[in-house]
């Protein structure tokens, strides 16, 4: 059962959910809250690297910040994201869960109705995690779409466990991504 608004605004005021910078009442949905894109994205130089052996990740992805360049934009450029691209990017907000609440990140309708699928499958949120979170960006569609600083991207709303969990994000064995300022390629080979 997902928090209502109500129930996520007391969360946000105990602090047991954490938003920085704060969430403003225009950004409060029924059930979710919108979260806006950064100006920090990563994309594949395809150029240099014609493949990716997904049976073979010792030898590409202990490269995969080889594989991928960082890109960063001013608050009032555009990133151009073409027909058939994959990029990733992150959200201006630092998201902080406890270890009892998930959280499920959706794109905006409006957003994909124009082609842009805001993740491939990593939409679930860990309890315990904290950090910017990263999104994978793909143009389904046939005009590339520029993608802009602080515009609202997606959502995310958030649905208490049974319990707390024994292993927060941020404090297991293997956690590849909590903490991060910055859209991090693929950690598959610390599996």
């Amino acid at each position: 059962m997902k928090l209502s608004d109500l129930h996520i605004s007391e969360k946000l005021a105990s602090r047991q959910i954490v938003v920085t910078p704060p969430v403003s009442e225009d950004c409060m949905g029924s059930f979710s809250i919108d979260l806006h894109l950064g100006n920090h994205f990563r994309v594949f130089k395809h150029r240099e690297y014609p493949f990716v052996d997904l049976g073979s990740p010792s030898q590409v992805f202990a490269m995969s910040d080889e594989v991928m360049e960082s890109v960063i934009i001013g608050d009032n450029e555009a990133f151009y994201l073409h027909p058939g691209e994959l990029a990733l990017g992150i959200t201006v907000e630092r998201v902080t869960l406890p270890n009892d609440i998930a959280g499920w990140l959706d794109g905006r309708s409006s957003l994909a109705r124009l082609g842009l699928m805001v993740h491939i499958t990593a939409h679930t949120i860990d309890p315990g995690w904290d950090g910017h979170i990263t999104l994978e960006f793909v143009n389904v569609g046939r005009l590339p779409l520029a993608l802009r600083p602080k515009m609202r991207i997606c959502a995310i709303s958030f649905e208490p466990l049974s319990g707390p969990t024994s292993k927060p994000y941020c404090e297991k064995k293997g956690a590849k991504y909590g903490h991060q300022d910055s859209p991090l390629s693929s950690q598959i080979e610390r599996d």
